[in-house]
């Protein structure tokens, strides 16, 4: 591996509502990783975590609310040579279980918005997109 190359581990959720809506967060535009893309809420796995405890960290630290993790619907990788990155990101089906959604980081998320199944707004980020597909698959199993 190049120096300076980092494979990192990711972490995302569909989470869906009583509506079957799925809650995502538009990316700033200054965001390191795919900006001003609308995403499903999540982030990276840090050392000593486990998959499904990043995932409820991160959900808690970007959106202010408890999931309980249904299922683990995905895993994706991405890979950008010119930005030196390659991610590995699983996806989950989540659902809360407490507190309020809210945008708790505005200065990496420009929106925050509950969105039909069928009528998702773009540009979407492949993960997500990805993970919603895989969810739809699972679905119909």
């Amino acid at each position: 591996m190049a120096e300076g190359n980092i494979i990192r581990v990711g972490c995302g959720a569909i989470i869906l509502n009583d509506k079957n809506e799925v809650l995502l967060l538009k990316r700033s535009a200054n965001s390191r990783w795919k900006p001003s893309t609308w995403a499903r809420p999540g982030g990276e796995v840090e050392f000593g975590e486990t998959i499904e405890e990043a995932l409820k960290r991160e959900i808690k630290e970007e959106v202010g609310v408890e999931i309980k993790v249904i299922r683990q619907l995905s895993f994706h990788q991405n890979i950008d040579e010119g930005k030196k990155m390659h991610w590995l990101s699983f996806g989950f089906l989540a659902k809360c279980v407490s507190g309020s959604v809210k945008n708790c980081e505005p200065d990496k998320h420009d929106e925050l918005k509950w969105f039909s199944l069928n009528d998702l707004p773009t540009p979407l980020d492949n993960l997500t997109k990805e993970s919603i597909e895989d969810y739809f698959i699972s679905k119909n199993k």
